[in-house]
């Protein structure tokens, strides 16, 4: 989003919020949540993991549902790859999946040229199984926000105008937003004050792309613990420009989440009546990424 312009200062001045699931296609669980939370509830938006146990059922699920943006939650640790495992094996371990470590998924990428290689290959494979299943790609954004390594996100860049994408989440929390109780601010101060000046300057070069982008995201501190208490209070704290709250709900916990995830509890907080009633008291238009572009 920019503010060039009158009309680009006016858009600065209203209240855009995306409201995203991520993990769509894991299992069905998350999908049902999905559904109802946008059926019944504020969620505008999924990240589709195409090689989720549950992402055939998922694209179904999407192809009801109209209004959804459907976008590409790239999974390049801690998951599946398109590829067979024998054309990445740089960046799965013996078991075929993608190695758990973030921190060494990342030196392994930037210091090895052969996994480099493999996992440009694997970006594309994702973006062609996405383009498979004839949903409109509507953002990208990666599984533990791992767009953020500046190789990914170069890559995803330069594939940016054959793929058609649009828009790119930036993982930038406000330093003062509201937190759980006993939360987790240290971890933004040290892990996560690394995480954040590496989201500024990406969004310069998103922007140097013309690919559009939200301005905060909300619920970065919260993963996993965003009920309906939380989320009332983010709401009432979203600011004018472009905010996203991302979720991650299920009616029941899927076994690769951690045990201290509140998932049910998130998926009850997309659907609670009171999220509606301060979206439409603040004036706050609540949209997909796609609704970005159409808002130029």
């Amino acid at each position: 989003m920019r503010c060039d312009g009158f009309s680009g200062f006016q858009r600065c001045f209203l209240k855009r919020l995306i409201v995203t699931a991520d993990d769509f296609g894991l299992t069905t669980s998350v999908n049902d949540a999905i559904e109802e939370g946008h059926s019944r509830g504020i969620l505008t938006a999924a990240s589709l993991m195409v090689t989720g146990e549950a992402a055939a059922d998922a694209v179904a699920r999407a192809k009801r549902l109209p209004k959804l943006g459907v976008g590409l939650h790239l999974v390049l640790v801690d998951g599946v790859p398109v590829l067979p495992p024998d054309q990445v094996p740089a960046l799965v371990g013996r078991d075929g999946k993608f190695r758990p470590d973030v921190f060494m998924q990342g030196v392994r990428i930037f210091c090895l040229p052969s996994a480099r290689r493999q996992l440009v290959a694997e970006i594309r494979a994702q973006l062609e199984a996405f383009r498979a299943t004839g949903l409109t790609l509507d953002h990208v954004n990666a599984h533990h926000h791992f767009h953020l390594h500046p190789t990914i996100m170069r890559e995803l860049l330069k594939l940016a105008p054959e793929f058609g994408i649009k828009a790119i989440r930036i993982p930038l929390e406000p330093p003062m937003a509201p937190v759980k109780a006993g939360g987790r601010r240290f971890a933004w101060f040290s892990g996560g004050f690394i995480e954040a000046q590496r989201a500024r300057k990406i969004k310069q070069r998103i922007d140097a792309a013309g690919i559009r982008r939200n301005d905060w995201i909300f619920g970065l501190a919260d993963t996993g613990a965003m009920v309906s208490a939380r989320v009332l209070r983010y709401l009432e704290a979203i600011p004018d420009g472009v905010s996203e709250l991302y979720f991650h709900p299920a009616i029941d916990r899927p076994a690769d989440w951690p045990a201290t995830y509140q998932c049910r509890g998130e998926y009850e907080a997309l659907i609670d009546p009171a999220a509606r009633e301060i979206i439409t008291r603040r004036g706050i238009s609540i949209i997909p990424f796609a609704g970005l572009e159409q808002a130029a």
